[in-house]
């Protein structure tokens, strides 16, 4: 078991696990990438940095300085986490489990531009499959996106849902699959209902009966597993308190996913605020015991 998982390995993750790793705190980083940093051609406004410094860059030195302090990087997408005693984080390949979790994948999303997604929201349309499955117990449902992420989402529905549909919008449907989880790779035209959707309509004129979509397009960010454990968000930025704490006991957050400047320093601060806290929030609970 981990002492902490941190989700994301931007500045603000690998800023967080240089605290941690120094504190001798047993510290796990999986992130799929470096998220838009990594596509940054140069950077001028941060302190420190060579006149023309990638982000890519700068991501490298800082995953180079972590791993000499100890701590132990993995290139993987999270695919879920989930709370019991400790903390469970889920990826593709394995579980992980830590005492802490630390947000830290940026900003969350934007919601797929089909017609009827913003209308229904709160009516049909949902975000959380872990949040919300219950409300469609034995009902007809769909996933809309093509990634590992949409994937987790439909398989929490299966068990509860009469049917489960997976709904790629054009794309080219996940290569991983799971028996029991219909696929669909039309495009779609628009969502529609009365006061809640009922079908959705696909651009070759056909339509699928449908009383819930779940919308995990792309890959889950710090707002989505943040929503999934049952953190307070407020316009779409997860809610922290002056020491980067959500409402929920040993989960943190930091970076971009907090709202604030989309600013390397602002996310650099925010990681090594959070660190620091959790160093004295593990101990405090090992002394406990």
């Amino acid at each position: 078991m981990y002492d902490v998982i941190i989700v994301g390995k931007g500045p603000a993750g690998i800023a967080a696990s240089l605290y941690t790793s120094r504190a001798n705190l047993k510290t796990l980083v999986i992130g799929k990438d470096g998220g838009a940093l990594e596509k940054t051609e140069q950077i001028q406004n941060y302190y420190g940095t060579e006149l023309n410094i990638t982000g890519k860059q700068l991501l490298e030195n800082g995953w180079k300085q972590a791993e000499n302090l100890g701590t132990k990087l993995l290139t993987e997408e999270v695919v879920g986490i989930k709370v019991e005693k400790t903390f469970i984080i889920k990826t593709r390949k394995a579980e992980y489990e830590s005492k802490v979790v630390l947000l830290a994948t940026g900003t969350n999303r934007m919601a797929p531009k089909i017609e009827g997604v913003r209308e229904f929201e709160g009516k049909g349309v949902s975000y959380c499959a872990t949040c919300d499955a219950f409300f469609y117990k034995g009902k007809n449902v769909g996933v809309i996106g093509n990634g590992n992420y949409a994937v987790q989402e439909a398989m929490e529905l299966l068990p509860v849902a009469k049917s489960v549909t997976l709904l790629s919008n054009g794309k080219e449907l996940p290569q991983y699959r799971t028996e029991g989880i219909n696929m669909n790779s039309k495009k779609i035209k628009k969502i529609s209902g009365e006061k809640r959707i009922s079908k959705i309509e696909f651009s070759d004129e056909t339509v699928l009966d449908i009383d819930g979509i779940f919308l995990a397009e792309g890959i889950a960010t710090s707002v989505d597993f943040a929503r999934i454990l049952g953190a307070q968000i407020s316009n779409n930025k997860i809610v922290i308190n002056e020491n980067m704490e959500t409402n929920i006991p040993g989960l943190y957050a930091a970076g971009d996913c907090t709202g604030g400047m989309l600013q390397i320093s602002k996310a650099v601060y925010e990681g090594a605020k959070a660190g620091t806290e959790i160093i004295k929030y593990i101990r405090k609970k090992d002394n406990v015991k």
